[in-house]
């Protein structure tokens, strides 16, 4: 059966074992080199990596300033690990409907949920397909709000061309867990639209230290070394930027394989599904292959029992979950969620199993 996720490894690690036998695992060489390459591949000035997916969020929220008795608006239609950041630090989350048509959040929708409480929109671009991208920029200027990307599954997305991360949000979430591209095993990044923002999170990721002021001629902790903020200690480790760098520089062709493969897959779609449109001016990663079954549940049991390949619905609406409080029926999803399946893309994928 041709597996829905498969973690990408690149085939030679030639200085793996050196790093781990050097003594050197902890944030250095390697993390600062893989931050670089990330930027020069989004097309921005900075990317600062973080120990997981998690700890970026969180790095992220307090870099923002986002805290207690808050709001955001987004969608519901997002993986958990999306939402539960915000939820632990008590700002809560309005969920705005999608264009069941595409799972995107639809921009009226979130219009009519902004209130006075309401700091920011988080954009999550579900699956690899980019939403609504310059209408929340529009949206988030016209009501002074900040625009927070979450492209953990759009790596690699394109809008007009740009890379995810280069879309104009004021803050931008990564995650590179194993199945994601490129993967560290696990690990996670953040980037601003506005440096100020990326000089707080250096020093929030790391327990507030200003590193090149931390150490005196003689190598000791400065006392003219200020710690002055609570912080976080969740700098990404040499090890996971190494696997992650190596991993990075072959995604371009893993992508134009994935690409290739949404095209076949769309042409052999079995009756009564059709593939999800991808928004105009974007290009999805194809993580996945959207589609909308007018059975759901038949077609992921028939897929299953002929042993062909793995399909799923891959996300759970968070409305479904007691955490968020009730907000009431959100019809946009609720008709996502009953048709909406994912197919295999990846790269793993070869011509003779499509």
């Amino acid at each position: 059966m041709i597996p829905l996720f498969k973690p990408y490894m690149p085939a030679k690690l030639p200085d793996l074992d050196r790093i781990i036998q050097s003594g050197q695992l902890a944030y250095g060489k390697y993390a600062r080199e893989f931050e670089a390459r990330l930027a020069e591949y989004i097309g921005i000035d900075e990317v600062l990596c973080t120990s997981s997916f998690n700890s970026a969020y969180l790095v992220l929220i307090r870099t923002l300033g986002l805290g207690h008795g808050d709001e955001v608006v987004a969608s519901p239609m997002c993986c958990l690990a999306s939402s539960q950041p915000f939820a632990v630090n008590g700002i809560k989350l309005i969920w705005a409907d999608i264009d069941p048509s595409t799972g995107t959040l639809d921009p009226e929708a979130v219009k009519s949920k902004i209130t006075p409480r309401t700091r920011a929109i988080v954009h999550n671009h579900f699956c690899g397909y980019a939403g609504h991208v310059g209408e929340m920029r529009k949206i988030a200027d016209e009501h002074g709000l900040m625009l927070i990307d979450d492209v953990s599954e759009a790596f690699g997305t394109e809008y007009h061309g740009r890379k995810a991360g280069n879309w104009d949000a004021d803050a931008t979430v990564y995650s590179f867990q194993t199945v994601r591209l490129p993967n560290a095993i696990d690990g996670g990044a953040v980037s601003f639209k506005d440096p100020t923002y990326s000089q707080k999170a250096a020093l929030l990721r790391d327990y507030g230290i200003d590193r090149a002021r931390f150490r005196d001629d003689l190598g000791e902790i400065s006392p003219l070394c200020d710690i002055s903020e609570a912080a976080y200690g969740c700098l990404s480790s040499d090890v996971n930027a190494y696997i992650g760098m190596l991993s990075l520089a072959d995604t371009p062709e893993l992508l134009r394989r994935q690409r290739e493969n949404a095209v076949r897959i769309a042409e052999n779609l079995p009756d009564g599904v059709e593939p999800l449109v991808p928004l105009s001016g974007t290009n999805p990663n194809y993580w996945v292959f959207g589609a909308l079954a007018c059975d759901k549940r038949g077609l992921i049991v028939d897929f299953r029992a002929a042993g062909t390949c793995g399909i799923s619905g891959v996300h759970l609406p968070n409305t479904y979950y007691s955490l968020f409080g009730d907000q009431g029926v959100f019809s946009g999803v609720e008709e996502f969620n009953r048709h909406f399946v994912a197919l295999p893309c990846g790269w793993w994928i070869n011509d003779s199993a499509l």
